[in-house]
């Protein structure tokens, strides 16, 4: 098989009612590089929504001419067009011809274009696309608009795979020996009955070694027929979170049959891993225990919208596994597929997740969180047609990735009064009852009843289990207290609760069979303490890993701060907070407050590394560190310190800021890391240093298949004449020669400054400048009052 990435096409943000034709006449159009979002290309405004993030939807059309040439096109191929997401309904046209729609922003579709290509009258493959994204409270993220995962054209020999016609499963494996099973449904388009040999070759990405199955078929004219063969590996490379090795599966078809004879190959990347959750002892991988310290993502980064690319999403994922992370929840769809491959390859556990409602919608806010009144779009108008193939779609296209360990049917459909009632009580305490009327918190016998939901869950589950029986069915429960009766539990076998850890105990006595986990979780130390203190809660998945636009609470807010990194992907300090609970790296992590009597919550009162000598009364001194004891000192002075078993950080109070503060962390007596405060000047100088990937992930994932997309990310820092974060924010310009400006994002969830411009504020010192550079480019930045920065793009 050869597979072409279409990533160069045009594009209109008008309706023309004639852009599927193919003689249409689109050379005004703009080129763009697809993935695309045009989303955040425009300006954020009030009369949007805020839970999509105050930015527009609309319709747009984009085309493509693919010269066919150059594919080397024989009669007997057969060419498949292949899309990984559009959002939203999208509608196809190939040189005129119109193919079909998708509703599912999310969800991957292909064509079969072998017959088009037979009647082309020249070598202008012409694709044309036309997006309808004019509801944009459908959602209660930030999904975009546009063609925002990629798209290829794939060439097939006439004796093929089928689509997602492979499936490797791991029997059995330990140290000492693995047993992977390889399932092939092979496709004859021949006129004549043919003989296939396939010789699978399985070769480490580490190491290089290879192992060797072969299996034969005969297949009818016009028909498939299926494979199966077992492969067995003496001392395996398994795949995990700390090693996660890899394999490359390599199938070689041969045929002959009448006037048939040929050879195709296909690839996969697959890992040898058995996993497990069990009821009372949590989760294991290859038969040793962890412990499931996730987060939940959704797909933005900011200024870059949906269309992100491979290695913005790899420096976010080092910066989680840094802390401590080592799972993934897709909240609360499918994501692309460049994710799944950079989780395999880093060592990530994943738990995809396809939808967030189903038949009846949820609420959609568009004037701030839980003011009424909401609206109604999205995804449930389509999912009594769509769900099948929507789920099938997100199995059968992730089930060869190792690090895919669950499949979640629904987020939070449990959701009280949202749309689904229960006599059961008369008035209902759920996740997203802050704020809401009193009528629209008791039990209003015209709503749906929930028992229809467990109806759904059955089928849902059933459509899983068709395509993959490996992986556990999940779903993430929000209102467990009532759930748990109507018997939406029982299609599971894993059972995800969302901010309800106060019930696991109980419900684990209720349930002794059933495994649970956190699959929502806050950021409090109770929390992850709930995990830690019941050995058969698998893990938690806090929300969230990163800031993301949408689900907003009011303008300008045009965002959700609830993660762990900025949208800039910068850590924040409950990265290092938790980072000194998920990690035993040595740290040490200071940020100060000003002192309030009897109050010690983390989370009522913002924290900070500014200090003004001068200025500053009575100040609480928090310090991050997993240690056995902890040194402080204010201005010289020792400080006594002590562990606040509550947060989950050691504090110490003084009466004032006298001087630098200064910390050591030590274990078994010995200083481990330190950290340092101290009051910072004005800005003196601009620092502008092009991120690195660390150590061999790089290579990890280019080994993997992940293609570079040549963008280059500039993490900028305002600095006083000493080096330290200077204080006060300003304006950076930046210019490009040689490449193309991308963005620049400062994680500021109050900035509506529109992402088009070359321009943006700091926040706290410091933004991103994201650039594709296919070749030798320069970056100007600009700062007034201090010298340009001048990044060098070889």
């Amino acid at each position: 098989m050869h597979t072409q990435t279409i990533d160069q096409w045009l594009f209109s943000r008008a309706d023309d009612p004639d852009a599927w034709a193919k003689r249409y006449d689109d050379a005004p159009w703009r080129a763009v590089a697809v993935p695309h979002d045009w989303s955040v290309e425009e300006e954020f405004s009030a009369t949007f929504s805020s839970g999509t993030g105050y930015l527009p939807g609309g319709i747009g059309w984009y085309r493509a001419h693919v010269p066919t040439a150059g594919l080397g096109l024989r009669e007997d191929n057969v060419v498949r067009l292949v899309f990984h997401g559009v959002y939203k309904n999208a509608e196809v046209w190939v040189n005129g011809y119109h193919l079909g729609r998708r509703p599912s922003g999310h969800a991957r579709f292909s064509f079969d274009v072998s017959e088009i290509l037979a009647y082309a009258t020249d070598d202008d493959l012409v694709i044309s696309v036309r997006v309808d994204h004019t509801d944009i409270s459908d959602s209660r993220w930030y999904n975009g608009s546009g063609l925002t995962r990629r798209v290829d054209l794939e060439v097939h020999e006439p004796v093929h795979l089928r689509e997602h016609g492979t499936v490797v499963t791991t029997l059995a494996a330990d140290a000492a020996e693995a047993t992977i099973r390889i399932e092939q449904t092979l496709i004859n388009s021949t006129a004549e009955q043919v003989a296939v040999h396939a010789r699978h070759e399985l070769t480490s990405l580490t190491t290089g070694r290879i192992h060797v199955a072969e299996v034969s078929a005969e297949i009818a004219p016009g028909a498939s027929s299926s494979t199966s063969t077992d492969m067995r590996i003496a001392e395996p490379e398994l795949w995990s979170d700390d090693d996660p090795r890899l394999q490359r599966l390599t199938t070689t078809l041969s045929w002959t049959g009448g006037a048939a004879s040929g050879e195709a190959q296909y690839s996969e990347v697959i890992g040898i891993r058995t996993f497990r959750f069990d009821p009372d002892h949590g989760f294991s991988i290859n038969g040793d225990a962890r412990i499931l310290t996730g987060v939940c993502l959704h797909e933005d980064a900011g200024c870059l919208g949906t269309a992100v690319p491979v290695e913005v999403w790899l420096r976010r994922l080092l910066a989680l596994k840094e802390m401590g992370c080592n799972a993934v929840r897709m909240a609360h769809n499918p994501h692309g597929p460049e994710l799944y491959t950079l989780c395999d390859a880093l060592g990530f556990y994943v738990i995809d997740e396809a939808f967030d409602e189903w038949e009846n919608a949820k609420n959609k806010w568009w004037q701030g969180h839980n003011v009424y009144p909401p609206r109604h779009q999205g995804y449930a108008s389509d999912f009594p047609e769509w769900h099948g193939r929507d789920l099938t779609s997100m199995v059968e296209g992730g089930r060869n990735h190792p690090s895919i360990i669950a499949w979640s049917i629904g987020n939070e459909i449990d959701y009280p009064n949202d749309p689904y009632a229960s006599p059961l009580f008369t008035e209902m305490t759920g996740n997203n009852d802050a704020n809401k009327p009193d009528a629209e918190r008791v039990y209003d016998p015209t709503r749906p009843d929930i028992r229809r939901l467990t109806t759904i869950a059955r089928n849902l589950a059933r459509i899983v289990r068709e395509s993959d029986r490996t992986r556990p069915v999940t779903l993430a429960a929000a209102f467990p207290e009532l759930s748990s009766r109507t018997g939406l539990f029982e299609p599971l076998d894993v059972v995800g609760y969302n901010y309800k850890e106060h019930l696991y105990e109980d419900d684990h006595r209720r349930f002794p069979g059933t495994p649970f986990l956190g699959s929502e979780n806050s950021h409090r130390y109770a929390d992850w303490q709930a995990v830690t203190g019941n050995e058969f809660i698998a893990g938690q998945f806090l929300w969230t890993g990163i800031d993301y636009l949408g689900e907003a609470h009011g303008w300008p807010i045009h965002g959700s701060g609830a993660g762990l990194l900025t949208l800039a992907g910068f850590p924040k300090h409950t990265w290092h907070l938790r980072r000194s609970w998920w990690s035993d790296e040595p740290l040490a992590h200071l940020v100060v407050r000003p002192f309030t009597e009897g109050e010690t919550s983390f989370w009522s009162h913002p924290v900070s590394r500014s200090v003004d000598f001068a200025a500053a009364g009575p100040t609480e001194v928090l310090c991050f560190a997993r240690a056995d004891e902890v040194r402080l000192t204010v201005g010289g002075q020792q400080v006594d310190v002590e562990w606040d078993d509550e947060h989950g950080y050691w504090r110490g109070v003084v009466p004032a800021l006298t001087g630098p503060v200064e910390v050591q962390t030590l274990r078994g007596g010995t200083v481990v890391a330190t950290d340092r405060l101290e009051s910072a000047g004005e800005p003196a100088n601009l620092e502008a240093v092009v991120w690195q990937s660390p150590g061999d992930a790089l290579a990890r994932c280019a080994a993997a298949g992940l293609p570079a997309a040549a963008i280059v990310q500039i993490e900028c820092t305002i600095r006083d004449a000493g080096g330290a974060v200077a204080r006060g924010d300003v304006l950076v310009e930046a210019s490009i020669e040689g490449g193309e400006l991308l963005g620049l994002e400062n994680g500021d969830l109050a900035d509506v400054t529109p992402y088009a411009l070359p321009q943006r504020r700091t926040l706290d010192g410091r933004l991103i400048v994201f650039v594709r550079a296919g070749g030798p480019a320069s970056v100007r930045l600009r700062v007034e009052g201090l010298e340009d920065a001048l990044v060098v793009i070889e």
